[in-house]
């Protein structure tokens, strides 16, 4: 299978805390991927240090067998939605316009096609009504359904979405992975940080667990087992109130 992400020796840390120690992972292409592990495990500092959005203390990353310079318009990200000004006064539609940029080149604005495109996108997320809208206009799923549609819009080989499902409605949770699987039955590769384990044999393909360090990487029916999750959560692990119940 050929690799769609390499990290090697990523370290992370703030004001002297390490957050991600020494992380090495590969991933192959057409693959639905979520990061799991307890609150302050260094999920999303993993996934930001990939994208060099926060300092890497040491490690390298290749995507696609290139650096993420030469490879940056091949990746969409997905941030929380708590790190975005809802009150930024833009519409939806030209929320998701800006997800063709990083294929126009210098200079050159988004025309017809661009904002077709955009247009398509949000009606694969079904919000194609509320383009006019103001972002911060809409309810968290729906606002998370718009950064889906941007991300779509780059047309990536490769996406990176960090908690997409915290406080959203289950239509918007049922409309994200829908289009995350679509994704991946397309040959694309999706990573996604996720936090609910009742989920996450269901979700995804593979799973990374990780507590600073990444402990496994394997299939998520091996991974979702209380022996191996223990690993991370030390013996705490959420939604297992049944013996040998870790994730449906």
């Amino acid at each position: 299978m050929n690799q769609a992400l390499r990290v090697e020796h990523l370290s992370v840390s703030y004001a002297g805390r390490c957050a991600v120690e020494d992380a090495c992972l590969s991933i192959g292409q057409g693959l639905l991927v979520g990061i799991i592990g307890p609150n302050g495990a260094g999920k999303s500092s993993l996934l930001k240090a990939m994208l060099e959005l926060i300092p890497r203390e040491r490690g390298r990353v290749e995507i696609f067998g290139r650096p993420l310079q030469q490879a940056r318009r091949n990746v969409a990200y997905v941030p929380q939605r708590s790190e975005i000004d809802w009150q930024f006064p833009i519409s939806v539609l030209d929320t998701v316009v800006l997800g063709t940029y990083p294929n126009l080149g210098w200079f050159n604005k988004p025309g017809r096609q661009e904002r077709q495109r955009a247009l398509e996108c949000l009606r694969r997320v079904g919000l194609q009504d509320l383009a006019q809208r103001q972002i911060g206009e809409l309810s968290g799923g729906q606002q998370q359904r718009v950064f889906l549609a941007r991300a779509l819009a780059q047309q990536a080989d490769l996406y990176l979405l960090d908690e997409p499902f915290v406080g959203i409605d289950a239509l918007s949770e049922r409309t994200i992975i829908g289009i995350l699987e679509s994704l991946r039955d397309a040959g694309k590769t999706v990573l996604v940080v996720h936090h609910d384990l009742s989920k996450a044999r269901e979700y995804f393909d593979r799973l990374v667990l990780i507590n600073q360090r990444i402990l496994t990487y394997g299939a998520a029916a091996e991974v979702c087992t209380p022996e191996v999750l223990a690993r991370a959560y030390l013996g705490d692990l959420p939604f297992t109130h049944q013996p040998g119940v870790a994730c449906r």
